[in-house]
């Protein structure tokens, strides 16, 4: 790889950053709040590869007589050679072609989201440093709205007191449970899809049936004392008494 080719590279992988980060694209993969740090990172490198375009075709202008006097050959073959002064040819590195695999992933490929199946492998996200002794009251509203993650820890750190028999609506996918009942599901994020973990609620009641996995719901429920035991880490899935449900689109932002 010589430098014309490593600067378009560097082009590249810059140029799908920023396109990524300027879209919904990236919401795929990091937190809403690391965007400025993407476009950042992805100017840097369309300037560093702007950079090494501009010096390589300035060293392939300088006079053929400054470069032999510098020891160098003012023309890299198409074999990417360059010799040391010794007689030896020494290949550029071929592993920064590497680099154009996520260029192409971003591209072409854009996998979808965590969904059904990362909920699969991975134990439920919730544990005892989540407990609070004193939890905030509902947003108004019938149902309140909350999150996933916050009906799953009232649930069960404080075993429902403070959801205080109150209509709550909830929004997730669905996925399967242990028993081949449907569940619905959150993935949250700490910084990335890689730290990605699930939460995860079972459904009573008029819970919907027959549903694909990474099916997006609403559901409007109450507080159901019946736990569950997530089989992957153990952990305790509350259950939700389901009184009405509909099926939604992805939304943007689809980590908790």
């Amino acid at each position: 790889m010589n430098k014309q080719a490593q600067g378009v590279v560097l082009l590249l992988l810059g140029g799908a950053v920023v396109r990524a980060s300027v879209t919904d694209m990236y919401l795929r993969y990091v937190k809403e709040a690391l965007q400025p740090f993407l476009i950042v990172a992805g100017l840097l490198l369309i300037a560093a590869a702007v950079m090494t375009l501009w010096h390589d075709l300035r060293r392939r202008s300088t006079p053929a007589a400054a470069v032999a006097h510098s020891g160098h050959d003012a023309h890299s073959g198409p074999n990417d050679t360059a010799d040391d002064g010794h007689g030896h040819a020494h290949h550029e590195p071929r592993v920064g072609w590497l680099l154009i695999l996520p260029v192409l992933g971003l591209l072409l490929v854009a996998p979808p989201a965590l969904g059904s199946y990362a909920v699969a492998q991975a134990g439920t996200a919730l544990s005892s440093e989540q407990a609070s002794s004193d939890y905030p009251p509902l947003p108004d509203g019938d149902p309140a709205e909350i999150s996933v993650l916050d009906y799953a820890s009232r649930a069960i750190f404080d075993e429902g007191r403070s959801l205080d028999g109150r209509d709550v609506r909830l929004t997730g996918f669905v996925t399967d449970g242990p028993d081949g009942e449907p569940m619905l599901a959150r993935i949250v994020l700490s910084c990335c899809a890689a730290d990605g973990r699930p939460i995860k609620v079972g459904m009573d009641g008029s819970a919907p049936t027959g549903l694909p996995a990474d099916t997006w719901i609403e559901v409007v429920g109450r507080y159901s004392d019946r736990i569950g035991t997530d089989p992957v880490n153990g952990a305790s899935i509350p259950y939700l008494a389901v009184e009405s449900w509909q099926q939604i689109d992805a939304p943007r932002q689809q980590y908790e």
